[in-house]
């Protein structure tokens, strides 16, 4: 391994680092796929506890969730996003952000018109909504349920019941991450830092659209998770009977 190779490799991997996705308008994509650079990028990464994801157009870094050096824990992404103010509503925020997957990782037909018209805040709401309501009923029965999944139910729906609803005057209250359109915010917030995500705010309609790089993150990485598939369950159930209903 020259000392050539070395270099190249490593203003790719540090790129990565920064820009989290490459694509190929950028100067170290065609770089990366010489033999020798894909070779040491692969161990730079490895070796770090992160990987590469090759998409058609893109090549992507993701953090592994555990033994890497940039793996981020609660506190960590906290420090980052101050909009994570305690656990409750990271697992709060976590609920959100499945359902917003969910909503968007259907049929084609359903990635093209979120990828066109986006989903509303406001969907978003009703569909959560709607989830922890069949949550609640569900532990009237089944005090246990969510055990299996890891999830504090009854905290979640506790905390997410109490929020102020928010509907009407989005425009004043947008900051406010103690309501649900405000905590759902912070939450589409969240990719929309790491470019996975356009956040479109017009007449106070708040619209997430994904983008390429996000059902990429989907495909290539969620997909061979266990975890996102039982999640992806989990919060589908209810969300069905709203998959036409997420554009208001």
């Amino acid at each position: 391994m020259n000392a050539e190779v070395i270099k190249k490799a490593s203003a790719v991997y540090f790129s990565l680092l920064k820009e989290k996705v490459i694509d190929e308008t950028s100067e170290h994509f065609q770089v990366y796929f010489e033999p020798e650079v894909r070779q040491t990028v692969l161990l730079l990464a490895d070796e770090s506890g992160t990987y590469i994801i090759e998409a058609p157009k893109r090549v992507h870094l993701v953090v592994q969730p555990t033994g890497s050096v940039f793996a981020t824990n609660f506190t960590h992404m906290r420090d980052r996003h101050k909009q994570v103010e305690t656990k409750k509503h990271f697992h709060l925020m976590s609920v959100v952000l499945m359902s917003f997957l969910a909503s968007i990782d259907q049929n084609q037909a359903a990635k093209v018109r979120a990828k066109r018209e986006g989903i509303s805040y406001y969907s978003l709401e009703r569909q959560v909504n709607d989830l922890i309501v069949n949550w609640e009923t569900i532990l009237k029965t089944n005090p246990d349920f969510g055990d299996k999944e890891r999830i504090d139910m009854k905290d979640v729906v506790t905390t997410w019941k109490y929020m102020e609803v928010d509907r009407d005057d989005f425009g004043i209250k947008k900051g406010n991450k103690r309501t649900r359109i405000g905590l759902i915010a912070s939450s589409m917030r969240l990719l929309e830092t790491e470019g996975l995500l356009v956040i479109l705010d017009r007449d106070d309609i708040p619209k997430a659209i994904p983008k390429q790089e996000l059902y990429e993150r989907i495909d290539y990485l969620y997909h061979d998770y266990d975890r996102y598939e039982l999640m992806k369950k989990l919060v589908s159930q209810e969300e069905d009977t709203h998959a036409e209903d997420t554009q208001d």
